[in-house]
């Protein structure tokens, strides 16, 4: 008679806690990943209305201060590092996998993977592209930006942003590709977390589920090609020496809020003197200035 409970305790920590590290799954891809993923692709869209603007946003995000990282580390990157490595072992087999897709089309849960795989191996990318992973000053500069890593510089956003998108044709096509799947990967994953957590059980409901995360996919592609096209083909921002005009527009909002005890000096955040003339070097060569005949 006390077979069974036996059999149910034997197995792997997956399987025996099947139930709870799904539904774990299954909210940290919603809350907080999910929303922090819309919070910074409509941050990033900011930039359509002015290089000032995104700047703005992004001191807004860097007012938080020594705060900031615990921020980061607690609702965006162990959730972030949970959501993916259980996926990854979904994908891999390794987690059990009984019967949570039954309600789904076998296009849309291979395409569910398949985008979970690719929206992972982007995120490392862009992740390490834009802050290198680590932050420290021999990491960055002996590692990292050698490798292409570090582009980003909190407190010149747009110009430098703007530089990593456009330094070859292949990153931003990385970044399409990328970002659509993520988009793709969130907007399927409101419907799968409608059925994991019963939300829509029946037809109709599994109907207008399936339209509300239409519209919803749709519209924050919409808002991630507006970003990805703000930083790489805006004509405000296209090019060394427009680059180099909302840099030294950054640089004054920078100095503002210094004297204005808005922000503290870090030059951790800004390019750093020797990339700042290594770009005036390269904007005095003949054939970096734009014709103005």
């Amino acid at each position: 008679m006390n077979e069974p409970s036996k059999a149910t305790v034997q197995g792997s920590f997956l399987e025996r806690n099947e139930f709870l590290l799904r539904r774990l799954h299954s909210l940290s891809g919603i809350v907080p990943v999910g929303a922090y993923m819309v919070i910074h692709l409509l941050t990033n869209a900011s930039v359509l209305d002015s290089a000032a603007t995104f700047q703005r946003s992004v001191y807004q995000i860097h007012s938080l201060g020594a705060v900031l990282p615990v921020v980061e580390w607690v609702f965006i990157f162990l959730p972030l590092i949970y959501h993916a490595v259980y996926g990854v072992l979904i994908v891999r087999g390794m987690a059990p996998n009984s019967g949570t897709y039954k309600y789904i089309s076998n296009r849309r849960y291979t395409l569910q993977r398949a985008t979970g795989m690719i929206a992972f191996v982007f995120i490392m990318w862009h992740v390490f592209h834009m802050h290198g992973w680590f932050h420290a000053d021999a990491w960055m500069q002996n590692v990292a930006e050698p490798l292409g890593g570090g582009q980003f510089r909190a407190y010149n956003a747009t110009s430098s942003a703007a530089e990593a998108m456009q330094a070859s044709l292949i990153v931003p096509i990385l970044y399409a590709i990328g970002v659509l799947s993520c988009v793709f990967h969130l907007a399927n994953g409101i419907w799968t977390f409608g059925i994991t957590w019963g939300l829509w059980v029946t037809p109709r409901s599994q109907q207008w589920a399936n339209v509300a995360c239409l519209v919803f996919g749709l519209g924050l592609a919409a808002v991630s090609m507006g970003a990805l096209f703000g930083f790489t083909l805006n004509p405000e921002l296209r090019g060394k020496e427009n680059i180099a005009k909302v840099r030294a527009k950054e640089d004054q909002m920078y100095d503002e809020r210094v004297k204005m005890g808005q922000i503290d000096e870090n030059e951790h955040k800004r390019k750093r003197d020797e990339e700042r003339a290594q770009a005036a070097v390269e904007e005095k060569k003949p054939g970096n200035h734009e014709s103005h005949e």
